[in-house]
């Protein structure tokens, strides 16, 4: 390191000791830099290639020693290593993993809940449907979460979700917005296909069912004397009617049998929990005899048995099952009781609830489709939850094979959103040998930023990092989280440019 004092060797040590404090309340706000405008972007490799033991590409039984070529944020095909190699120099083989395509969470409350995105996305969730809270449009897919918002549920004045979950008298901006009319919930569900959601969810819940997490107090405040206000037929028939004319799916929450059979009465499309209650076997028939979906979230609702009968989701579950309905994965990540990323629980319930009873391994693979494919079709993004050609590149990899475990799939060692690398722990990202390679790319990509070339590399107790004289500019990598890092030595602004590993591909250094 050349041209520094000791009065701003001091000043940048302090600053960078400083950066880890600051960090972690960037982070808290998925990452946002609110130091100022991002200087460098990585841009998406031209192509990649992925190869492992085996690869599941969310429709056919895993196959064995495969790989994917992405090229950009698409996947352009799979098929052997040898067949693919001459394709693209950008390479990697994980050895004995399994590649899969990125999950889909079906019901989730991450902007209600203040949750973490990047968490979610680092965790294996490359697509989430939020299905109550705050309208916003929808956003990611490019390295950060897919975020598909339904934005406030639809609800009777006075009833759920709002008289349990707090936000006065509801809003756009709120869990839930009351309508007391069908001329009210028109307007309502145009404004909020409007302003961005994908699908309209609307509640028909009186309460009182056993274990339902809703029937429990939240913030102290006693549970309201049930039954609770309810949208009437018509205004149901309402909101499905106008949701369908524009194009849009309609969710809704129903936990025993008169929201149940209204909801159907309607014609909805989905059903965001199993039920809580004990439904009765005609409507579960009707149910699936007009197609209906059911987002399972077992795991959320597993206390949901009614301790006189021994009903409740679990049999319900059941029923369905030997009835042939339609089932998609959903953990309700949000809730205080589930992981913000891959619920392996969750896979582990539908498995055993939708089996019958014996298990083989096509009940196996579709447990996995309905977080994948199954998912995928179901919102209409199609070939979304794929890995064949034109599908978006949301690929998860995990050492091992989790169709043997399906925990393993909480902790994936590789994330890829659209194209970028989100998590790669295959390859040792701290190496000095991938930090010189990075930092030497980096200097002939950013000539401008980044002169003279050549400095040498520092290694401090946290960063590994050059500088460089002639423009004042810092450029290094945190042993903490992994991330490059850049500062004008004008400003003292310390910014994230990002994960090391989305860099990785793009520099050759992998």
């Amino acid at each position: 390191m050349t041209n520094i004092n000791f009065s701003f060797n001091k000043k940048i040590t302090i600053a960078l000791i400083l950066w880890q404090v600051i960090s972690s309340n960037a982070f808290s706000h998925d990452g946002e830099d609110h130091g100022g405008s991002v200087t460098l972007a990585p841009g998406l490799p031209e192509c990649q290639i992925l190869a492992a033991t085996r690869l599941f590409d969310g429709v056919n039984f895993p196959q064995d020693n495969m790989a994917v070529l992405i090229e950009g944020d698409k996947i352009k095909r799979i098929g052997a290593l040898t067949e693919l190699s001459g394709s693209c120099a950008n390479q990697i083989n994980l050895g004995d993993a399994t590649i899969l395509p990125g999950f889909i969470e079906s019901h989730a409350h991450i902007t209600f809940q203040s949750v973490n995105k990047n968490a979610v996305l680092e965790h294996g969730v490359t697509t989430v449907q939020d299905t109550g809270g705050p309208l916003q449009a929808k956003e990611g897919g490019d390295g950060t979460l897919r975020l598909l918002s339904a934005g406030p549920i639809i609800q009777a004045a006075g009833g759920y979700p709002l008289n349990v979950f707090g936000g006065g008298d509801g809003g756009y901006d709120k869990i839930g917005i009351p309508v007391t009319s069908t001329t009210e919930a028109d307007k309502v569900v145009a404004d909020l296909i409007a302003g961005g959601a994908t699908a309209i969810k609307m509640a028909l819940e009186p309460g009182g069912e056993t274990g339902a997490p809703w029937m429990q107090p939240h913030d102290g405040v006693p549970v309201p004397e049930t039954p609770w206000p309810m949208l009437s037929q018509d205004i149901a028939n309402a909101i499905v009617a106008k949701a369908h004319a524009l194009g849009k799916r309609v969710l809704v929450h129903a936990g025993e049998n008169t929201g149940f059979e209204r909801a159907l009465n309607a014609g909805v499309d989905e059903f965001a929990h199993i039920p809580c209650g004990e439904i009765r076997e005609d409507l579960l028939q009707r149910a699936v005899d007009q197609g209906v979906t059911f987002v399972t979230t077992i795991d959320t609702l597993a206390a949901c048995v009614d301790t006189a009968t021994g009903k409740g989701i679990h049999s319900n579950t059941m029923s369905l099952a030997s009835k042939g309905a339609k089932f998609i994965y959903g953990s309700e990540i949000g809730h205080d009781n589930v992981p913000w990323g891959i619920n392996g629980e969750e896979l582990h319930m539908i498995l055993h609830l939708t089996s019958g009873e014996s298990i083989d391994f096509t009940d196996v693979v579709n447990v996995i489709k309905s977080a994948t494919s199954k998912a995928g079709e179901h919102l209409g993004l199609a070939p979304l939850g794929t890995l064949v050609a034109g599908a978006p590149a949301d690929v998860i990899a995990v050492k091992g094979n989790p169709f043997q475990k399906f925990k393993l799939l909480e902790y994936p060692q590789l994330v890829i959103s659209g194209g970028r690398t989100i998590v790669n722990k295959f390859i040792n990202q701290s190496s000095p040998a991938s930090i010189e390679c990075f930092l030497t790319w980096a200097e002939g990509k950013y000539p401008e930023l980044l002169s003279p070339a050549g400095q040498t590399t520092v290694v401090s107790s946290l960063y590994s990092y050059r500088y460089y004289p002639a423009t004042q500019v810092y450029a290094g990598i945190s042993s903490a989280d992994n991330h490059v890092y850049f500062m004008k030595q004008a400003d003292g602004l310390l910014r994230s440019e990002g994960p090391l590993a989305n860099w990785l591909p793009l520099s050759g250094c992998q």
